[in-house]
Parts: C-alpha cells; sequence; structure tokens
C-alpha cells in the first residue's frame, strides 16, 4: 500500500472535515433510496431530512443529487426493467415527480423549500449553460432553498448521459464551488479489493491522492438493486472534486440519519482535495481559459479592482473583439496594460452597449434586467 493510501488518520477527519465545510454536495443513489418494493424508503429518507436540517441549521448550504425516477417510474407505469433507453426515458418523465414528492415529504416537517433541477452533460460542459445553471443554483442557496438535482433522464441520450450520478454529483459541485462533496453508498467506503470477494481486503480511510493501486481495489457496482454506479465511478467523480478544490467522502448511507452518523465517528473514507475551490476556480480563468477580448476601464474602476471589487459597466471604456456571455475576457488599464481576466456576464454587443453607464441603466438601455457587474469578483482574477 502505498504512501497515499493510508490507515493513518483518524476517523475523526471525517467528522471534522463534515464540520468545517461551508457547502456540501450530497449525493444519494436509488438503492439506498427506493426499497425492494420499488417504492420510496420514507422512514429512511425522513431521517436524511433531520440530518440535512441539523446541518442547514449549523450554517452549512446542502446540494441534493439524488437519483431513483427511473425506478419510481418504472414501478408506477409497470415497465419491465429493460436496458433500452426510450423505456428509461419513459420511466424518467413519470418518476421525477413522485421522486421531488419523496423529498418534499421528508423535508415537510423542516419547512425546508425544495427545488428540482435537470441537468444534462451539454448543461455543465457549455460554459453558457453551466454558467446559466450556477447562476441559478446561487439564487436558490441564497434564498434558503434546497436544489434537488437529477440527470434529465427523459431527454439525454446514449452520447450525452453521465451514466450514473456520481459524476453528475462532482459536477454539481463543481457548479456550485462545494468544498465537500459526500457520496453516500451501499459501502463503508474504499477497499484494497472487493470485501464480499475477499476477506482480506483492508478498509482504505484516506487518500491523499487518487492512485492505480486505488482503482485496482475497486470493483464492479456496488449497488445490488436498482443502483448503476459503482466504486470505479466514485473514485472517478472524487478525481474530478480533488481536482476543483473539493474533498470526498464515500460512506455507508444505508441505516438512518447517514449524516448524523458520520458527525459521530462513523467509518468513511475521506478523499483529500487538492487547494480550494475559490483558488482552483480562479486558476483555471488565469491558466486555461483563451480570452476572447477586452475591456479596457478607468483609473477609478482599476483602484476598485485592486480592492477586491467587481468590475461594473460605468468603469469601462472601451470593449474589443467579438464573444458571447461567459467568455474569458482581459481586463486592461487605460494605458492597455492587462490587469485581470474574468468571465464576462455579457456578450460584446451588450458589454458595448453599457459601457459607462451606472448599473442601475442596464435594464433601459437593454430592455432586459440583467446583472449589475459586467465582471463579478467571484469571477475575477487579478494577474
Amino acid at each position: 500500500m502505498d504512501a497515499s493510501m493510508t490507515s493513518a488518520s483518524p476517523h475523526s477527519d471525517v467528522a471534522a472535515t463534515l464540520t468545517a465545510a461551508r457547502r456540501v454536495t450530497v449525493k444519494v443513489g436509488s438503492s439506498l433510496l427506493i426499497g425492494a418494493d420499488d417504492r420510496p424508503r420514507h422512514d429512511w429518507l425522513a431521517s436524511l431530512g433531520d440530518d440535512i436540517a441539523s446541518l442547514r441549521q449549523s450554517g452549512k448550504q446542502l446540494i441534493i443529487v439524488s437519483s431513483g425516477a427511473v425506478a419510481l417510474g418504472r414501478c408506477h407505469l409497470n415497465l419491465p426493467r429493460s436496458a433500452r433507453l426510450d423505456h428509461k426515458q419513459a420511466a424518467a418523465a413519470a418518476g421525477q415527480a413522485l421522486l421531488m414528492q419523496a423529498w418534499e415529504r421528508a423535508l415537510a416537517p423542516h419547512a425546508i423549500p425544495t427545488a428540482q433541477l435537470l441537468l444534462t452533460f451539454d448543461d455543465t460542459e457549455q460554459r453558457r449553460r453551466a454558467l446559466n445553471a450556477r447562476a441559478t443554483l446561487d439564487v436558490l442557496l441564497g434564498a434558503g432553498g434546497l436544489p434537488i438535482i437529477n440527470e434529465n433522464d427523459s431527454v439525454a441520450t446514449d452520447e450525452l448521459k453521465f451514466g450514473d450520478n456520481d459524476r453528475l454529483s462532482a459536477r454539481a459541485a463543481q457548479l456550485v464551488q462545494a468544498d465537500l462533496l459526500i457520496l453516500l453508498s451501499d459501502v463503508d467506503g474504499l477497499y484494497s479489493a472487493d470485501p464480499r470477494r475477499d476477506p482480506a481486503a483492508q478498509f482504505i480511510p484516506y487518500l491523499a491522492a487518487i492512485t492505480p493501486e486505488a482503482e485496482s481495489g475497486a470493483g464492479g457496482s456496488g449497488a445490488a438493486g436498482v443502483g448503476t454506479g459503482g466504486m470505479r465511478t466514485k473514485l472517478a467523480a472524487a478525481r474530478l472534486a480533488s481536482g476543483f478544490g473539493c474533498a470526498t467522502i464515500i460512506a455507508s448511507g444505508t441505516a438512518p440519519h447517514p449524516l448524523a452518523r458520520l458527525l459521530s465517528g462513523e467509518r468513511a473514507t475521506l478523499i483529500a482535495a487538492s487547494g480550494s475551490p475559490a483558488s482552483a476556480y480562479k486558476s483555471w480563468i488565469k491558466s486555461s481559459l483563451a480570452p476572447a477580448g477586452s475591456l479596457t476601464i478607468d483609473d477609478g474602476a482599476a483602484r476598485a479592482l485592486g480592492r477586491g471589487k467587481s468590475l461594473l459597466p460605468a468603469g469601462v471604456t472601451r470593449v474589443d473583439g467579438r464573444f458571447d456571455r461567459g467568455a474569458c475576457v482581459r481586463v486592461l488599464d487605460p494605458t492597455g496594460h492587462e490587469l485581470a481576466r474574468g468571465i464576462a456576464a455579457y456578450g460584446s454587443a451588450d458589454a458595448a452597449a453599457i459601457a459607462g453607464l451606472a448599473s442601475a441603466a442596464i435594464e433601459a438601455r437593454l430592455g432586459f434586467a440583467g446583472r449589475d457587474e459586467l465582471i463579478h469578483r467571484d469571477n475575477l482574477v487579478m494577474l
């Protein structure tokens, strides 16, 4: 076992990581949510609702990625279990409302407002659509809502499907810059081999990095029932999450109160993050995106950026290049020196139209109410 796969870290690291997290994405698989009768496990969901309410009361923001629509819809429509895509899409269309009803029932005692968001692979890969999804999630979280995300199975094709919600949960965590991803499973974490087949398999409580040795120990699907994921997809999700500064916990969710159990020291695998979500995001803007245009700003705006402020239209004196909303642009001072790079909240035509205007005048000029900032400080990196 190499140095990155160690049992030296105490289990309390999992509890400490969850305690310290500010924004948490929790993935709940079909095998946990759906019982043997293909109906929701309402008592278990109610216990998870208790956990969610408690974490929210401690000041955390939560995002749920929930499977289960296909299984619920299949039962509702009396469809056979089938690998046919059209059968799964029809089942998802019927089951999505039932899935949300189950979540509403679990969270109703706590008066937690829920919101449904269905995503496809394109929604997280295409920059404009990803920004739209991120903006929606930010508003929901800011309003105290609990976003419940699932793959849009009714319209996704084989080429667009995530294939499981482990990877979708990592993408959702990336959209909201979560600092912790919790993958609830029917196993209590990662082992050196499949523990159901190898009695000598060693439990791995902590991974500093995902190595080939760790991946070799991951078997096939961990779900014996209606789930589609497995340990390999969980490690793939954790690798993605680590890359943008998000730690991952792989834990058993079979017993009631699975999140409270983690805080109490329940055994689980913690996979470390590389950096922080904010630093990883800004490094991506700085190093990975090719600027599509530039914004020249006045001295007042330059001083404001130096104080950590957003770039407002009032400080922009010139717009160069053709770019869409969500593109990376250079920010230049009056002498043409590049001060910063950022993600534009407006395309070049709209940016030129509102350059020099106060934010309150944007709606009158464009005919719609857009963002007050041309580049929000969260999407801006100083050079």
